[in-house]
């Protein structure tokens, strides 16, 4: 919890001392009103006593309540403003920590994990500083201050305050070494229900064609039961604290008063009126320095589950992205659209074989290069390292003749179009999909985009559309069928002007007609683009420059189609398993 609080601006700082003065303040104020509560008890025991008299320090108390409210609302209004503040300023943190991570990186979590992490653990987070800065600060200056008025009054009385604080903290400290471990355990099932219902809504029509509604669901009811059943155990452990604190500042009260009847019947009588008076007082200060304690009591509801979800929080913000880029590019570029792997191998960590070893290829502008392979062979591993998703275990990838450690982050985008596997499009419109983030294309109206749409045979279904470019995209692009997501995905990369287009299986959704033809609009309308394909489908990658045949990982053929199709066995196995020699020979 330190180290979120750490975090904090110096202006929150500011805001923070400001609330603890009036804090100050507002304590000062609460015990001075007993000091006038007694002088109108001696008033009303006094003979001659006229409602003036009364209405003087009445006046003042009332005054002192109402400065106490207006004190206690701006401090709460600065809490929540802290609060708010030092949360939205981790939030961002935690998002942008994510967003650096490797696919690796994010997987050590977990989906689910982060979301809850970036959601639950930090609305906590807000929770606690906002009632905590509030009463943690008030409590223990309520509780001293108060002990100084009454300290010197008398010893039974001081001594029966004694042991009610202590009850209240034999009971706080019993209920917390029980209740603390527990809300890690909510946190950790929270994680485990958001993945399950994750799971279940995005493969929800898998588990209607099975028949597994039961099955799902049973996983559903135990892993929901399991939360419910350690919430409810936390909520009535927590139950027991405001029954327990009543019981104790009654009892407080009770003996304050017991006491106070033997005190009186055993005074003399002169000495009555000011026992009876030091009594009320005492009562009313005794009270002060149990809900001292009390507000205090409030935080340790909320502050377990708060430090769990700041552990939480903070295992994020500590684990460092794997992969850093430069600020900026180093050195001079003295290629163009060129991309080299020399002798490239990349192994997952703690993984005991490497993926891919000893790639070597060089792809010169203009040129096409396809990778093909059984499943598992290692195709998308080698496209994935070009835009730095993953760091090379040895060897060296060069872009433009540069190493692409050496190159910034938006610079290394810039000069890549990446078309990912599955394709993803974001809610908002076609338009805002096209023209998504930066690049060094500047899209300043339709005809780029159009041109774009046309080259990824895309025009023709966003052009039937009522809306055409301006036509609403579902979240995940829903409202799109596979075949169409791809080619708008390659319409967005295309549309960026990119040197290089990395093609990750990115036509696996198109007929073989739309394929072909997509393939050649590539060709001829993107002469001086470097093109890299991975590709399950022969037809795909026949007109290809230079082919490169992956089999557990290892390069066992590279060359052209015909090269290949005359002395690679793999290639052959692979080309005859899809087409006819007569479709192979004549392409």
């Amino acid at each position: 919890m330190y180290k979120i609080l750490k975090q904090t601006t110096m202006k929150e700082r500011i805001a923070i001392v400001v609330s603890i003065l009036f804090i100050m303040a507002q304590v000062w104020l609460e015990l001075k009103v007993p000091e006038y509560l007694s002088e109108i008890t001696t008033k009303l025991q006094t003979e001659g006593t006229t409602v003036q008299d009364i209405l003087a320090p009445g006046s003042i108390m009332v005054t002192l309540s109402l400065l106490s409210l207006a004190a206690s609302i701006f401090v709460g209004f600065i809490a929540a403003r802290v609060a708010s503040s030092l949360t939205k300023h981790i939030r961002s943190k935690v998002f942008n920590r994510v967003m650096d991570y490797t696919p690796g990186e994010v997987q050590q979590f977990s989906i689910p994990s982060l979301i809850t992490r970036t959601t639950n653990d930090i609305t906590q987070i807000q929770l606690v500083i906002a009632i905590g800065l509030q009463v943690v600060i008030k409590g223990p200056i309520t509780a001293i201050w108060a002990v100084t008025k009454i300290a010197d009054k008398n010893w039974q009385w001081t001594f029966s305050t004694g042991v009610a604080v202590l009850a209240l903290l034999v009971m706080l400290g019993s209920i917390l070494i029980f209740v603390q471990p527990k809300f890690m355990r909510i946190q950790a099932l929270t994680d485990k229900l958001n993945s399950l219902t994750r799971e279940n809504l995005q493969g929800i029509r898998v588990v209607r064609a099975y028949n597994a509604d039961d099955y799902q669901n049973d996983k559903f009811l135990t892993a929901n039961e399991e939360l419910t059943s350690t919430n409810l155990f936390t909520s009535r452990m927590l139950a027991i604290m405001n029954p327990g604190m009543t019981i104790i500042s009654s009892g407080l009260s009770l003996a304050v008063y017991w006491i106070g009847a033997y005190l009186i019947d055993a005074a003399e009588l002169q000495d009555k009126l000011t026992l009876f008076s030091d009594m009320v007082v005492f009562s009313s200060y005794a009270m002060q320095v149990v809900l001292g304690f009390m507000l205090m009591t409030i935080v340790f509801l909320i502050l377990p589950r708060a430090v769990a979800s700041a552990n939480r929080i903070n295992e994020v913000l500590e684990l460092e992205p794997s992969i850093q880029f430069k600020e900026q590019t180093a050195g001079e570029i003295s290629e163009k659209g060129t991309v080299e792997f020399k002798d490239v191998s990349f192994a997952y960590p703690d993984a005991e074989e490497p993926v891919i070893q000893n790639v070597s290829f060089k792809a010169n502008m203009g040129d096409t290069v396809a990778f093909i392979g059984s499943t598992g062979s290692g195709k998308s591993t080698v496209i994935n390292l070009i835009p730095r998703f993953f760091d090379v275990t040895k060897g060296q990838i060069l872009i433009d003749g540069k190493d692409i450690q050496d190159y910034s982050h938006e610079d290394l985008n810039n000069r890549i179009g990446y078309i990912s596997q599955k394709p993803v499009l974001f809610s908002g419109t076609i338009r805002s999909n096209l023209d998504l983030g930066h690049s060094a294309a500047n899209i300043d109206d339709d005809t780029q985009l159009t041109e774009a749409l046309k080259i990824a045979e895309a025009e023709e279904f966003v052009l039937q559309k009522d809306d055409q470019l301006d036509s609403h995209v579902a979240q995940a692009g829903t409202n799109f069928s596979g075949g169409q997501k791809q080619r708008l995905s390659i319409a967005r990369a295309v549309a960026r002007k990119s040197e290089i287009l990395v093609f990750d299986d990115s036509f696996s959704a198109l007929d073989y007609k739309t394929d072909k033809t997509l393939r050649n609009n590539l060709t001829e309308k993107m002469k001086d683009t470097t093109k890299l394909i991975v590709a399950q489908r022969i037809s795909t990658i026949m007109d290809a420059d230079q082919i490169l045949v992956l089999d557990a990982g290892k390069v066992v053929g590279q060359g052209t189609h015909k090269e290949l199709l005359e002395n690679n066995q793999v290639y052959q196995e692979i080309a005859y398993s899809q087409l006819s020699k007569e479709e192979l020979t004549n392409g």
